[in-house]
């Protein structure tokens, strides 16, 4: 089943293809092609441990900080089926080489960012690029690896990256915080992003291009209804429910994804054909991962904060604090893939590791000053855990049954709902926060407050997740 599943989950829709590239040169095409991964998942992460220095050096205010993540969310998870359409007419190889370029650029900008404002512009660059790359990545990797078992082990390697990431980012923001610069974290990209470029260049084979169109009303509406939206939720921390700063954002974004719902009933070729929404399951499956994200990335956004504000660990520490969550979500993935769900019904297995998770975060509603790390690395482990066995089932529930013609706009529709889940579930959380605390008081007084905004946040997360659990209850009622 685990190999059914990474299958499924990364077939795309094929332009004839390249043919595949010759022993020594398919192993550097993996290597460029993982480091590419690595540095995409990576950057969603990496900033995390630096925002407390990137707040005091840019003089961010609370809420702006959060679009540190969110432009990159956005862009990213926004562009992602675009960009898949991208490789498709312009050959998959020029839109991954073209994506590595924008993302280094946007790296650059990062790096040498003086104002706030300039830090999100290379932010939503950076997305921008990672959504060109990371489809054709995917596509070009299995166009170079047409037996099966080499395949599954390439994409296994993959996948490993995929998960690891995350938690590497938050381990190497941490080491280049500490001992070089904030903007390192971004300018890190720079020598690794030179080197797929250039190795890439020579070793990628370029696919035909397909005689398909641009849907670019449909990009456009659904990545600035969404940005919207999350806009609307950031003011609301300052400006109060009530002001035109958060309704006016607010309704334009309703009104944008109304207008892309109506672009995509009408497009030739869309990006997203609603069809694959008319599914409960397939749809519950993507909604319930989408909150999930949103939950986890709150946690990664303030569980960050908590460790190095209120329990003074340095950046290294805060990194190395977040290693069980990766090895957690490692494990039981394997577990579940190789031998929970040849044994138990897709459905139970969501709703168990969907629990497990919302346990885990639970248990970091009760943090405060004096909280040992042990009951932080209780509830990192559970929700890695649980974030493990629920990846794969939720997997296989959002690709079942999809057409072929469809596979490719299915897996991207995956990868855009936890994008969009991890910048809204930010966005809504700093709004918990916001009205909780006050953010970055240290007197003894001040940190008893963020604590308890904290703690205020930590019970939003799980209740975003439990709203994931309720999801999977009412849509998949018949999924065994």
């Amino acid at each position: 089943m685990a190999e059914a599943t990474l299958e499924s989950v990364t077939a795309l829709p094929t332009a004839p293809p390249a043919a595949p590239a010759a022993p020594p040169r398919r192993t550097l095409l993996l290597a460029v092609i993982l480091l590419t991964q690595l540095m995409v998942v990576l950057d969603g992460t990496i900033v995390n441990v630096a925002l407390p220095e990137l707040q005091r050096a840019l003089d961010f205010t609370p809420a702006r900080l959060s679009w540190v993540i969110n432009a990159y969310a956005l862009t990213f998870g926004g562009l992602l089926m675009f960009g898949a359409r991208c490789g498709d007419i312009l050959g998959r190889r020029r839109a991954f080489l073209l994506g590595i370029v924008v993302f280094v650029v946007g790296s650059l900008l990062g790096g040498v960012a003086t104002q706030d404002w300039m830090l999100l512009l290379a932010r939503g660059v950076q997305g921008v690029g990672g959504a060109l790359a990371a489809p054709a990545a995917l596509a070009l990797l299995t166009t170079a690896y047409r037996d099966p078992a080499e395949r599954v082990r390439a994409l296994g390697l993959y996948a490993a990256v995929s998960v690891g990431g995350a938690a590497t980012g938050l381990l190497a923001g941490g080491v280049l915080t500490e001992y070089a610069s904030w903007r390192w974290v971004f300018l890190v990209n720079l020598p690794f992003g030179l080197a797929a470029l250039v190795v890439g260049s020579r070793v990628l084979g370029e696919t035909a291009r397909a005689r398909v169109s641009f849907d670019v009303a449909g990009a456009l509406t659904s990545t600035a209804g969404v940005g919207s939206l999350v806009y609307g939720l950031v003011e609301s921390t300052s400006a109060g429910w009530g002001s035109p700063r958060t309704l006016v954002p607010l309704a334009l974004g309703a009104a944008l994804l109304a207008t892309f719902a109506l672009v995509e009933s009408r497009a030739a070729q869309p990006i997203l054909p609603l069809r694959l929404l008319a599914s409960a399951p397939r749809s519950g499956a993507n909604a319930a991962r989408g909150l999930l994200y949103a939950g986890a990335y709150g946690m990664f956004f303030y569980l960050t904060q908590f460790l190095q504000e209120v329990r003074g660990f340095s950046p290294v520490e805060a990194g190395l604090a977040f290693l069980p969550l990766p090895l957690s979500v490692f494990t039981a993935s394997q577990l579940t893939a190789r031998w929970l769900s040849v044994r138990y019904p897709a459905r139970l297995l969501m709703l168990a590791g969907l629990t497990i998770s919302g346990v885990g975060l639970a248990l970091d509603t009760q943090l405060s000053p004096g909280t040992p790390f042990a009951l932080v690395l209780v509830s990192l482990v559970l929700f890695g855990f649980g974030n493990g066995i629920s990846f794969v089932t939720l997997t296989g529930a959002a690709i079942s049954g999809v057409a072929p013609e469809d596979a490719g706009a299915a897996s991207g529709l995956v990868n855009v709902s936890q994008q969009l889940g991890a910048a809204l579930g930010v966005a809504l959380l700093v709004t918990v926060f916001g009205r909780s605390a006050d953010f970055g008081v240290h007197t003894a007084a001040g940190v008893l407050r963020f604590t308890t905004g904290i703690d205020h946040v930590f019970l939003g997360a799980t209740l975003l997740v439990l709203g994931s659990l309720a999801m999977i209850s009412v849509t998949n009622r018949r999924q065994g």
